[in-house]
């Protein structure tokens, strides 16, 4: 019934929010010119009637729209193509016309609850010096039941076959989430000696041991049993979706979980929005609203994979403890002998903190020191690792020499 109760009040406020769209400031520009001492009230009530208009979750990826990148002295355009397609994920290419070959990169997005559009800085940044993949999960309520499954297992094969697809002298990016299931990867296909098994693997801000400095993420996956999990936050599509009838882990529970974790920053960011756009303040509110259109786009996850992410990587550790098996196969870190590997963390971030990524260099006991390095970046939480200007001007820099490095 939860799936079916969020639903029921999303319709409910979509007649509100319909009619709260049509008095958004700009309805209002003629009054202004004839009556302008009305300015303040009219100003005041456009910029409510927007703040309701937008009180919704989305559900449908706002697309990257990346048109163009600076390569070098010169702008270059960029073509967003599909580069493989699979039932619960595809990779795309952003492809680039340009004369010198750069390093082929898969930036590896979590499935956790947004789209992978909330790595469009990460890309952006990337493309200015390489040739840049990225796996884009879809939303579990619009796969059809005739899929079949889609679990921790089912997404290392996928990463696998995407790797495949970007060919040989690859390099692989995950964020956060994903870093698990990289790391397995890249194990598999060393021990294999896969001929497309990566030359580079960043890892940024990942729980590869979730039992360093536990923070209130891990300490909520571990303070109920799997059961709990599957009983209270596991729903069923309701049947106008693609996937009625799948079992998933909502979008919009993990958008609220998230949220509730960093209410009173939350709260005066939409203050501060509804006085911006009070005070006609446009330019500054379309940066808050580019956000939470982001933020607020939501995909539901399999029930398999959410499951199985809670219980064998955050309650049971068990890639850390060497007790992973893919599809009986135990899984050894340290078959990785020629993939450097690089590790991110930030000083400030509360969702995966200090050590639990770093952790990946003692698992990859066969790698020799040069093929090893962590960087810790300060000041920064869990977003700015792979957004922002501490992304762009310190991160990235790191990551582009290991990259160069290995080529």
């Amino acid at each position: 019934m939860l799936y079916q109760m969020y639903q029921f009040q999303d319709d409910l406020m979509e007649p509100l929010r319909r009619y709260s769209d049509l008095l958004k400031p700009e309805t209002f520009t003629g009054t202004l010119e004839k009556a302008p001492f009305l300015s303040s009230g009219i100003q005041h009530l456009g910029a409510l009637m927007e703040m309701i208009s937008r009180y919704k979750l989305t559900h449908a990826s706002p697309g990257f729209g990346i048109d163009s990148v600076m390569v070098g002295n010169r702008d270059v355009p960029v073509i967003e193509k599909v580069a493989l397609d699979l039932p619960f994920g595809r990779m795309l290419h952003f492809s680039k016309d340009i004369d010198t070959a750069q390093p082929p990169v898969l930036v590896i997005a979590p499935l956790s609850g947004h789209f992978a559009t909330l790595l469009r800085g990460t890309v952006e940044v990337l493309l200015r010096d390489h040739d840049v993949y990225i796996t884009d999960w879809k939303n579990a309520r619009d796969v059809p039941l005739e899929a079949g499954r889609f679990g921790v297992e089912e997404y290392v094969d996928y990463l696998i076959r995407f790797i495949e697809e970007m060919g040989p002298r690859g390099n692989i990016l995950a964020v956060c989430q994903p870093c698990v299931q990289a790391l397995i990867a890249v194990a598999l296909m060393s021990e294999d000696n896969h001929p497309a098994t990566p030359r580079t693997m960043t890892l940024m801000a990942g729980p590869i041991d979730v039992r360093e400095s536990p923070t209130e993420v891990n300490k909520l996956a571990n303070g109920k049993p799997i059961d709990w999990f599957r009983e209270n936050l596991i729903a069923t599509v309701p049947a106008r979706h693609k996937g009625g009838g799948r079992r998933v882990y909502p979008g919009f529970i993990q958008v609220f979980a998230f949220m509730a974790m960093n209410m009173s920053r939350h709260q005066k960011a939409h203050r501060k929005l509804y006085n911006l756009l009070a005070k006609g303040e446009t330019r500054e509110a379309q940066k808050i609203k580019e956000f939470y259109d982001e933020y607020f786009a939501v995909l539901d996850l399999p029930e398999e994979f959410y499951l199985e992410t809670v219980d064998l990587i955050f309650q049971q550790a068990q890639l850390a403890n060497g007790t992973y098996k893919h599809r009986g196969r135990l899984v050894d870190p340290g078959a990785i002998r020629n993939t450097a590997l690089l590790t991110v963390e930030g000083g400030r971030d509360d969702i995966c903190s200090l050590g639990q990524t770093a952790a990946a260099h003692d698992l990859c006991s066969s790698l020799r020191p040069h093929l090893k390095r962590h960087h810790l970046q300060a000041n920064v939480g869990h977003y700015g690792i792979f957004n922002g200007k501490k992304w762009e001007c310190e991160v990235y820099p790191v990551v582009r020499n290991m990259i160069l490095a290995m080529e």
